[in-house]
């Protein structure tokens, strides 16, 4: 079958999925209100229409992805921004042409004391920095610099996924970080769409909190935005071929959220505060290393498909795995326990996305220890994201597409 054939197969089956939902709402109407109900029908149909379209056409694009250079301008929004807040890093995702441009900013801080001297050195070599309280603040890429330099760990504006109460200046802070990426929009209103994890299921923890403040500062800066599950993102993002139907999982740095979506609908969403930090605190301790030092050799060299060569892989293995199995345990027994599952005729795919995910030999350690589980939806495959510390800004941003 031809791709042009695919993409209106696609659209044809969630235009079906809609105009059924609208059907059953007319079911009791009048005959006035039913002529005013299919007027309205018809014009969110052909609304609707747009939106699967822009849907389609974003989710088919190249991804043009960087990290943000030291000295290099925020970019101004010219239309639909997606905004990934993950713990470990913010990225930033807009529609350039036939393109989608990601930035990419570490999410994280380190302090040094004041001084005139370091304040021209640190302009002098273009370092992110404010100044607070008789503190530069130090932030994005040039924060890891200085930690590695001083064999310490940066800090944190976010924490097991959501804002830490325990640093002072952590919304300032994570305000001047967001800075660094966009501007205010060229255009007052324009819809950005940012990622906000799932209810954590070990803790009593609030989400709503976190997604409020951020919410208020996207708004002083001239957007609307609009929020978005970040295992809804991933679905968004890489199972546009599927209907939007399967488990989307980010593997992230503070969490790992998990999201099954059925025709786009998020039916079951929660997280796990157990990801890459965990791992690289947990490692670090067991080696008497820093944990930035652990997260640096485990993005360079870690391969989770051969045995392990040193205590450092050993320990980085077993860690995994202990993340691995948690997440699927947690898996069961939260789908197992919901009555929300919709009846699902075929298999499902899971997708892994995420910058815990990316590790040579995740995706197979994880399909391997799914052997075990027993869902109550069947499993057609697991894959891994097409670009996993991207996936969730991509998926931001097609829901941006589609509510602009």
């Amino acid at each position: 079958m031809s791709e042009s054939n695919d993409r209106e197969n696609e659209i044809a089956r969630l235009k079906q999925r809609i105009a059924e939902i609208e059907s059953q709402e007319q079911n009791d109407s009048s005959d006035t209100e039913k002529f005013e109900t299919e007027s309205s029908v018809a014009s969110t149909g052909q609304s609707t229409d747009k939106q699967i379209n822009a849907a389609l056409d974003t989710s088919q694009k190249a991804i043009i992805s960087k990290e943000k250079e030291v000295g290099e301008d925020a970019e101004i929004a010219r239309g639909p921004v997606g905004l990934d807040i993950g713990t470990s890093n913010i990225v930033m995702a807009q529609n350039k042409g036939s393109k989608i441009n990601m930035v990419k900013q570490l999410n994280a801080f380190f302090t040094i004391p004041q001084s005139k001297f370091t304040k021209k050195i640190l302009t002098q070599n273009d370092v992110m920095f404010f100044e607070h309280g008789g503190q530069y603040y130090i932030i994005g890429y040039s924060a890891e610099d200085f930690a590695n330099l001083f064999n310490t760990n940066t800090r944190r504006t976010v924490v097991k996924g959501l804002l830490s109460s325990r640093e002072n200046e952590g919304i300032k802070i994570i305000q001047a970080i967001i800075s660094t990426l966009i501007h205010k929009p060229k255009k007052f209103g324009e819809t950005l769409c940012f990622s906000v994890p799932g209810e954590p299921i070990e803790e009593t923890t609030y989400v709503a909190g976190h997604e409020m403040i951020l919410k208020m500062y996207l708004e002083s800066l001239g957007f609307t935005p609009i929020s978005i599950n970040e295992g809804l993102a991933v679905v968004m993002s890489e199972l546009v071929e599927d209907n939007f139907t399967g488990i989307g999982i980010s593997m992230g740095g503070g969490m790992c959220n998990v999201c099954l979506s059925y025709l786009s609908v998020p039916v079951i969403t929660f997280s796990i505060q157990k990801g890459g930090d965990y791992i690289d605190a947990m490692v670090g301790r067991d080696t008497g290393m820093s944990a930035t030092k652990v997260k640096g050799m485990k993005e360079e060299s870690l391969d989770l498909s051969v045995l392990p060569k040193n205590k450092v892989e050993t320990a980085l293995h077993m860690y995994y795995m202990d993340v691995i199995l948690t997440l699927i345990h947690s898996i069961q027994r939260v789908i197992s326990a919901s009555d929300r599952v919709p009846k699902i005729s075929e298999p499902i795919p899971i997708v892994l996305s995420g910058g815990t995910a990316m590790p040579k030999g995740c995706r197979q350690k994880f399909e391997y220890a799914l052997k075990d589980a027993r869902l109550p939806v069947q499993i057609s495959s697991v894959r891994s994201a097409r670009d996993p510390l991207n996936t969730t800004a991509k998926g931001a941003l097609i829901m941006a597409v589609t509510e602009a």
